[in-house]
């Protein structure tokens, strides 16, 4: 389990590919100082497990079903990528409970900077425009981040200085992919209602 706030910006060292998966070396100096091998980091918020660790990168194995459904079957070497470790039950939940099992990817449609944010317009899957609401929570990128407006099939965020400076959204262009994670919490529900009414 992650809070959603991102601990370090690392990089893609090296990719792998394989039949059904790829194999992803990623430099993070810090999350790596306390990892052991079977660990979870969240890369660009997608739970990954560790592999390999040393000299402060880690490899990871990433299956088919990841890449399919996350921006990571994009990324090379020399990528930027938000890095998290998991939360702790004596820290503090700064941002919202954040699974690390990305729902799908969205495009980012427009960046609107201002002087001291910038609201960023990004593109919904079809299938999570419902869990998505305005003053909501939801997590781009391993980032968690509060809804600004919700519609079917977009939605906007605003990002301050310290997101813009410390995480890849910042750097992210128009036409650029975003892992989006929507809040569990709605999901469950969903699901309960769904058995209730059956």
């Amino acid at each position: 389990m992650f809070t959603g706030i991102v601990e370090e910006l690392g990089s893609v060292v090296a990719v792998e590919p394989m039949v059904d998966a790829a194999r992803l070396r990623i430099r993070g100096p810090l999350v790596t100082s306390d990892a052991v091998h079977g660990a979870s980091i969240a890369v660009n918020g997608v739970c990954l497990t560790v592999v390999e660790l040393g000299d402060g990168e880690f490899t990871a194995d990433v299956m088919q079903e990841t890449l399919d459904r996350s921006s990571l079957g994009a990324v090379a070497p020399g990528s930027p990528v938000n890095l998290e470790r998991p939360v702790t039950l004596a820290a503090r939940l700064g941002g919202h409970l954040v699974q690390g099992h990305v729902d799908g990817t969205g495009t980012i449609l427009e960046r609107s900077p201002s002087e001291h944010w910038e609201v960023v317009r990004v593109s919904l899957p079809d299938d999570l425009g419902k869990y998505v609401v305005e003053k909501g929570s939801i997590t781009v990128d391993g980032v968690s981040l509060t809804v600004v407006e919700a519609h079917d099939d977009w939605f906007s965020i605003s990002l301050i200085p310290t997101t813009l400076e410390l995480t890849t959204l910042g750097t992210k262009q128009v036409g650029d992919p975003v892992n989006l994670e929507v809040d569990v919490v709605a999901k469950y529900v969903e699901r309960m209602l769904q058995w209730r009414t059956s």
